[in-house]
């Protein structure tokens, strides 16, 4: 990206490229061996793409704009099915929540939904889209934005996406209780900033990089708030899937209480936290 200096529709398939062709190499992977890293890492290089295009969203028509966020979005939800159950397996395992016979039973329930991603999921199918997707948006940059600069660009929609942040943060510490909407606002908000802050932090002015630092730091306690809440979502969309209702009723239980004090703990943290409150 230079210094800055390139024209900002000039720089977008230097960026967009390395990560359609990571997120190719990942669906690969994830043909072979459907493990849970695997997974994982293609969702991250999705949420990376969304943000790319979030960025160029001024140089772009409502239309196009609508019509590939919806592509990436699509492939995001299929990873997102299996996602979900390695996210419920994992914090069962780790605290020793459940049986073996229920963790047999949840891991069938993942491979069933990753199943019903498997063509979204495809390597053949992500390649086609994602470099459609590339070629479409390349084409459809408006064409002032050959002599818009990426640094002008990137500061301006930087400094939108932390006020988009800031708002969220201060919903989520004003509301009488802690609400889980409310942080799930946070966390996408403070990743949207955080993908956009790594991916130009070159032509960015240096000062970004302690709010870099610091939505890095909050990003494990919002997470494991995500994965409290998301199981519980998944147990209460499938009551069956622990085959012994006393034990899905006492894991309910537990998943309950930890969301209800994560959510405490997040809102004093962000309380506290004056950078991110001045970002």
């Amino acid at each position: 990206m230079g210094k800055g200096k390139s024209g900002a529709k000039a720089a977008f398939s230097a960026l967009a490229t390395p990560l359609v062709d990571s997120a190719v190499e990942q669906a690969r992977d994830i043909a072979r061996v459907p493990d849970v890293e695997g997974i994982h890492q293609l969702r991250v290089t999705l949420r990376s793409l969304l943000t790319l295009w979030w960025f160029y969203r001024p140089l772009m028509e409502a239309r196009e704009y609508a019509r590939q966020r919806s592509c990436l979005k699509s492939i995001a939800s299929a990873a997102g099915m299996a996602r979900d159950y390695d996210i419920l397996i994992e914090l069962l395992r780790r605290n020793d929540k459940c049986s073996a016979a229920g963790i047999a039973a949840l891991a069938t329930a993942r491979e069933s939904a990753l199943q019903a991603g498997r063509e979204n999921l495809s390597p053949p199918y992500i390649q086609a889209r994602l470099q459609e997707a590339l070629a479409q948006t390349s084409a459809s940059l408006g064409p002032g934005s050959g002599q818009l600069r990426l640094r002008v660009l990137a500061q301006a929609r930087v400094a939108q996406s932390v006020r988009q942040l800031r708002r969220c943060i201060k919903r989520a510490i004003t509301s009488g209780r802690p609400d889980l909407e409310a942080f799930h606002d946070v966390r996408k908000a403070g990743k949207k900033t955080r993908y956009l802050l790594e991916l130009f932090g070159p032509v960015l002015p240096v000062d970004h990089r302690r709010l870099l630092k610091r939505l890095q730091k909050i990003q494990q306690p919002l997470g494991e708030l995500n994965d409290l809440a998301v199981s519980e979502s998944l147990l209460r969309q499938n009551p069956r899937l622990i085959p012994s209702p006393d034990q899905a009723k006492e894991i309910r239980r537990w998943l309950r209480k930890k969301r209800k004090h994560r959510l405490s703990a997040l809102s004093c943290l962000l309380r506290k936290d004056r950078i991110l409150k001045q970002a």
